[in-house]
């Protein structure tokens, strides 16, 4: 065999620029330590990358870094895209963190909406008190972390306006909600109070399927889909960070879009 064979059969040299999509793919996977940017990992310089315990904290350092930056680049009037009835996605794919055959079975009759916090009326509301409120409606794409996005209807109650209605002090920095199938998560103020942010009561031009978070849903278009909660119970107001089911597993707490 010639040089000039072993030459032809040399593997190809790889570059990092051809396969940045496919790693970005993978990151989005992850929990806590490939929750960040590839460059971020650069940042790791000065640990010692045998040291898990290191290694987590300078990554939850560089997460809450992100968060605080996501947050000063966040705007209240900036709106997400908005799409037409011709582009939803049918049938839009079911979510969540378990089998859609085990998504809670809600009797919306018996159902409440429980109030806490930083409110002044902790009264717990019915469906019936959530629809005599002004109902806005959207079309609206949903992105999830693991790549893929849907069109969806959504119409409700605007977050804002139910915050108002319980005298909830707007002034606070985060609004959390925990759910019947055992998921929670929660919202910084701004984004809770942006136009967009609904409590989703429909679906389409009907209330919600249980697949889809019957009988409330979080509907916040300008946040990654695992920060919409579905099948909402309870909401309250606080001044210490509620994390969420996977935020506290190492996801983005920010998460905007």
């Amino acid at each position: 065999m010639s040089d000039k064979d072993d030459i032809s059969r040399a593997p190809e040299k790889i570059r990092l620029a051809d396969h940045r999509t496919a790693l970005v793919k993978v990151e989005r996977r992850l929990v806590l330590r490939s929750a960040l940017s590839l460059g971020a990992l650069s940042m790791l310089a000065g640990c010692d990358l045998q040291d898990n315990d290191s290694v987590d904290k300078a990554l939850w350092a560089m997460s809450r870094w992100n968060d605080r930056v996501q947050a000063l680049l966040f705007r209240g009037d900036k709106l997400a895209p908005t799409y037409a009835a011709s582009q939803i996605t049918h049938p839009f794919p079911f979510n969540a963190f378990y089998d859609e055959f085990n998504a809670p079975d809600i009797d919306g009759a018996d159902w409440q909406l429980e109030v806490s916090g930083l409110v002044g009326d902790k009264r717990p509301w019915t469906l019936e008190r959530l629809r005599a409120l002004p109902q806005q409606g959207q079309i609206t794409r949903h992105i999830c972390i693991e790549g893929w996005s849907a069109i969806g209807q959504w119409s409700g109650v605007p977050l804002k306006r139910f915050l108002q209605a319980v005298g909830a002090d707007l002034s606070a920095k985060y609004v959390g909600f925990k759910c019947a199938d055992r998921y929670y998560s929660s919202l910084d103020m701004p984004s809770a109070l942006h136009p967009q942010t609904i409590l989703a009561l429909d679906f389409g031009k009907e209330p919600l399927p249980t697949s889809y978070g019957y009988p409330l849903k979080v509907r916040v278009p300008t946040k990654l889909g695992f920060k919409n909660p579905k099948h909402v119970v309870a909401i309250y107001v606080s001044n210490q960070n509620p994390g969420g089911y996977w935020e506290d597993q190492g996801y983005n707490w920010f998460s905007g879009i």
